[in-house]
């Protein structure tokens, strides 16, 4: 299949990167060991398998373009969360075309970007699950399979979100719409035509039965008492969160809100202070920080990252002024000034006390920092994300009265005068909306939540040319499968492709 040969090429960009350093390709020399000695490898040290993972993750110039808008994970986060109304570009640069709705196409550069990444991980994923047919046998094997079952839940989980919409307009589940392929292993107990048949597109409800099954077989091996060295790694915890994630995409509320309290255990929020809410976002040593990747000077890639295109601090492409990145006017005119995450971003009248201009502009977001040698540590999860997923799921079941009861445990660290008690779903999206603002989520909970965007409002902040109106369930919500799949995989056919 075509995205078997991105994958290879995609090593090869690993290879050349010059920002990642060689330790992190250790997993290579096991392509010369047979299944056993694999398998005794990885018992014996897992993070030679997953070091392989986490930088992928990270890497820049995955597809071979070049670019600057394609290094990893967080750029799939953040090329979708443009496609929202929460963000606002302060001039046209990278990502100007994932903010018009504009980027989708088979022929598409960023089409291809997500594919790369999520199917990579995919296969990185059942590198590891291959070694296990019968499943691990000692902590550490299982901690290693737990974690391999996790990233691959996640993948699906936004490939089935990237490439369909699970939702009609009435907000149900569309089982069978077409999905994605799936990629198996002989070890998920399938036969060799099994194997190749799922290749195809399978249905929405064939690809959530694969992510909740991935899901809970990662919780279940990494409660075999795993302890993860660092927050690089998977827990059982992130996986919970995963699953909490997924159960919040298919409507399973009671699970969404049990999957969600759980994977929160321990973890406080963070409060308003220099090292809680105002610390720049750039440390995983964050309380609230459940899961991310901790940057080094090896690893890290300057403009083409992260922090270049969401720092209003940093001297990449936001903060030099090229493209800054400011906050919805219509957003920030629903935080109240008792909420301590309303110091995010500057109002209408901007901030001339900032150190660069592009965050004294009105409304420039200050919530994302900078750290001088770019080790700004990349954010997967927090623990204030599985509060808003628990409160949401009780708004969903119409327990409102419980989900402010969840919710106050975040407000009190955040709108000390906050005191309701009952709240809806879309009181919840309103406070999704503030916390998570630029982590990578406004696209999905538009799409699962049928919710458009109306940039063209009175009074908008929106660059001329993007004041856009887009509807729910419109086509531009959701990608078409790039042009080489199509070309290189005989079992999706052209007539299959999205519209």
């Amino acid at each position: 299949m075509k995205f078997l040969k991105y994958i290879a090429a995609g090593l090869v960009a690993v290879a050349g990167l010059a920002s990642c350093s060689d330790s992190y390709l250790d997993t290579e020399y096991t392509e010369y060991l047979d299944e056993e000695a694999a398998g005794e490898a990885a018992g014996k040290n897992p993070d030679v398998f997953l070091n392989g993972t986490w930088s992928w993750m990270v890497t820049y110039n995955q597809t071979g373009n070049s670019t600057h808008d394609d290094f990893g994970y967080m750029c799939s986060l953040h090329a979708t969360d443009m496609m929202g109304q929460d963000i606002c570009m302060g001039a046209s640069h990278w990502f100007n075309f994932d903010y018009q709705l504009d980027n989708r196409m088979f022929n598409y550069r960023r089409t291809l970007a997500h594919w790369v990444n999520y199917y990579t991980l995919i296969s990185k994923a059942n590198e590891v699950i291959s070694l296990y047919p019968n499943g691990g046998e000692t902590v550490a094997q299982k901690g290693l399979l737990g974690q391999a079952k996790a990233i691959r839940g996640l993948s699906y989980l936004h490939l089935i979100q990237l490439y369909q919409n699970p939702t009609d307009g009435s907000g149900n589940i569309r089982e069978s719409a077409p999905g994605v392929p799936l990629m198996y292993t002989a070890a998920d107990g399938k036969t060799e035509e099994e194997i190749t048949n799922a290749k195809g597109r399978n249905t929405v409800a064939d690809i959530f039965a694969q992510i909740e099954k991935d899901l809970l077989d990662a919780v279940e091996n990494l409660e075999s008492g795993y302890a993860r060295p660092n927050k690089n790694y998977i827990d059982a915890s992130v996986a919970n969160g995963i699953l909490a994630r997924y159960y919040l995409l298919s409507q399973q509320w009671e699970k969404a809100a049990a999957a969600a309290n759980k994977a929160r255990a321990g973890y406080p929020m963070m409060d308003a202070s220099a090292s809680g809410l105002y610390d720049g976002f750039v440390t995983v040593n964050n309380v609230e920080w459940m899961w991310g990747f901790a940057h080094t000077t090896e690893t890290q890639t300057t403009y083409a990252s992260f922090f270049s295109m969401i720092s209003n601090y940093a001297p990449g492409y936001a903060g030099m002024g090229l493209a800054p990145r400011l906050v919805d006017a219509k957003l920030y005119s629903q935080i109240p000034d008792t909420d301590a995450r309303k110091k995010w971003f500057n109002g209408p009248e901007g901030d001339k006390s900032q150190p660069t201009a592009a965050a004294q502009l009105p409304y420039a977001n200050v919530k994302f920092g900078h750290l001088s040698d770019w080790t700004n540590n990349y954010m997967y999860m927090r623990a204030s994300e599985m509060v808003l997923i628990e409160a949401e799921a009780y708004a969903h079941l119409g327990q409102g009265t419980k989900a402010a009861e969840i919710l106050k445990v975040l407000m009190n660290k955040r709108q000390p005068d906050w005191n309701k008690s009952s709240v809806t779903v879309d009181d919840i999206y309103l406070q999704r909306r503030i916390e998570l603002w630029g982590e990578g989520f406004a696209f999905y909970d538009l799409k699962r939540l049928n919710k458009g965007i109306d940039r063209n409002y009175e009074g908008s902040n929106h660059l001329p040319g993007y004041k856009l109106v887009v509807e729910p369930q419109d086509v531009r919500w959701t990608y078409q499968l790039p042009q080489r799949e199509l070309q290189e995989n005989k079992l999706i056919s052209e007539e299959e492709q999205n519209p």
